[in-house]
């Protein structure tokens, strides 16, 4: 089975585009889904996250406080390596153990949907990249729309992620997503036809399909 990695920028539609592949049968694993899974209470990582960052970041329930977590990792790059060095080879099993599971049953195609795919260096491990673009203009007016933000908060927002520009200019295929929602349906239908046909990776130094 081939594994497509799906990402983009916020506001640019990728969970919109996840919602139409899944529609048409196409497997979509949500690595946020498997991230917040990955640190249940009675899980390896949530034990070695409390040892690491102490019981104070643990609600009394004993599940997962992520305010308190959040406050000591947001400012301080090295606690968020610590972090992200306990969370992200869990996450990692979690998605092999997901995909083998959707081979298993037959499937020849399915989507690892992340936000963070480049920043974490994932595209090595995936067949193939997919990224849902909109311009950055366009991206910020949606956000403002979407949750209520000032301009200064949608730019610090957009700031703090990789340009959505330099993620298309590393993927495979491109789903550009500026104009009208119904099209992206069409944008949809056209990828899984090029994928179910064997297109995947772009040879080097050749421009990302783009639809």
């Amino acid at each position: 089975m081939r594994v497509i990695g799906l990402t983009g920028g916020i506001a640019t539609g990728k969970s919109t585009f996840a919602a139409l592949l899944r529609a048409r049968g196409a497997p979509v694993v949500d690595a946020d889904a498997l991230a917040r899974a990955a640190v249940e209470p009675g899980t390896p990582a949530l034990a070695e996250i409390a040892r690491t960052f102490g019981a104070e970041v643990l609600r009394p329930d004993g599940a997962l406080d992520r305010k308190a977590l959040g406050a000591r990792v947001f400012a301080d790059p090295e606690a968020r390596r610590r972090l992200e060095a306990i969370t992200h080879p869990a996450v990692r099993l979690a998605m092999r153990e997901e995909t083998t599971r959707l081979a298993a049953q037959g499937h020849p195609l399915a989507f690892y949907d992340t936000p963070l795919l480049y920043e974490v260096g994932l595209e090595a491990l995936l067949d193939a990249v997919v990224v849902v673009w909109a311009p950055r203009d366009l991206q910020r007016e949606r956000l403002i729309r979407r949750d209520g933000l000032g301009g200064a908060e949608a730019d610090a927002r957009l700031a703090a992620q990789l340009p959505v520009d330099e993620k298309a200019a590393r993927a495979d295929f491109v789903v550009e997503n500026a104009g009208a929602p119904e099209a992206l349906a069409g944008k949809a239908d056209r990828l899984l036809a090029d994928l179910r046909a064997g297109r995947g990776r772009r040879l080097p130094n050749a421009p990302p399909v783009r639809y």
